[in-house]
């Protein structure tokens, strides 16, 4: 090979080798940029601190959230609700079909119908709900206190899971509680702790309202939180939950049948009203056993849910209150 062809062949490598080079280079430089990218696309969504409000109203009383311990302790039930998303967003669905049932009943006791959120922090609006200490239903009644306040309560019929006559037996421990603490956010405290502990505080603490008495922590969080849940019920969007119409539970129509006597068999009482025993047990859950031992011959209304109510229609489906939705 002649000494020309030799530094040609050698020209021709160098250049091959540097745009060996170059390449690798390029190719190193975008894959690190596509690893960038990647890592970015792996955050998903961002968690925001939430704007506590200067003042709530609850029960028709302005409430000053001002005080260093009033906000921070509201700012960290709304934090609790807004980024509790299954359970808050099921409540919302939930209260379409239980508010309308609720909210007569309180008016008509002249309660203020605030009292539907003490309820829904009660339970979340699940119809089985039952606590450690046997507290049952939507309001969450220990059986000395729903039958202190009629309710019946034994292993054959427990009317705490009667929604209608548990919000009555609920009414009138808010009015005895009301006359004796003369404002409503007390009487929420004394639901949860008890009449006898609020009292005493009270009394030692030498102070006049709940807000102001140091509780354990479940008492001093529980009036937040029902502060927080009204909050969050009055206006979802603005804590980011986002539903339509067809998205809410709708009420479902029953028809009621009054009995006065024994049923020896609820599957075949279901039958016979042309409903499944399972559905004749989730619209009365107060029917506590397969049979109902009526031996006194005490009347018990006993819902049969309508056929035509039972299946969805999303076209139908009205909402209880308009800010719950965006169509």
């Amino acid at each position: 090979m002649s000494i020309k062809s030799k530094i040609l062949s050698t020209f021709s490598l160098g250049l091959f080798l540097c745009s060996c080079l170059l390449l690798y280079f390029t190719l190193a430089s975008n894959s690190d940029m596509e690893i960038e990218k990647k890592k970015e696309s792996l955050v998903p969504y961002t968690v925001s601190a939430l704007t506590t409000p200067e003042s709530v109203t609850f029960a028709e009383e302005k409430i000053d959230l001002t005080r260093y311990d009033m906000r921070e302790r509201m700012d960290r039930e709304l934090m609790a609700f807004t980024y509790m998303h299954a359970t808050t967003l099921i409540t919302i669905k939930r209260a379409n079909r239980y508010f309308p049932v609720v909210d007569p009943i309180l008016k008509a006791n002249g309660i203020p119908e605030d009292f539907k959120y003490l309820m829904t922090i009660e339970s979340s609006l699940n119809i089985r709900a039952l606590s450690a200490s046997n507290a049952a239903g939507f309001w969450q009644l220990l059986p000395e206190t729903a039958q202190q306040f009629g309710l019946e309560v034994n292993d054959n019929v427990d009317e705490r899971y009667n929604i209608e006559k548990a919000t009555v037996a609920a009414c009138d421990y808010f009015k005895q509680a009301y006359r004796k603490y003369g404002d409503w956010v007390t009487v929420a405290a004394s639901y949860n702790a008890g009449q006898g502990r609020i009292s005493t505080e009270l009394e030692k603490q030498m102070e006049s309202h709940a807000f102001d008495l140091w509780l354990n922590e479940e008492t001093s969080r529980y009036i937040f939180r029902l502060l927080a849940i009204k909050e969050v019920f009055e206006s979802p969007i603005r804590f980011g939950f986002v539903l339509k119409a067809a998205n809410l539970y709708p009420p479902i129509q029953c028809e009621i049948v009054v009995v006065d006597s024994s049923i020896t068999d609820l599957a075949t009482f279901a039958k016979e009203h042309e409903i499944s025993y399972a559905q004749l047990k989730e619209f009365n859950l107060w029917l506590r056993d397969r049979m109902l031992d009526n031996k006194k011959g005490k009347s018990y209304q006993v819902l049969i849910p309508e056929k035509d109510d039972m299946y969805y229609n999303p076209e139908d489906i009205t909402p209880y209150r308009k800010e719950w939705v965006i169509d």
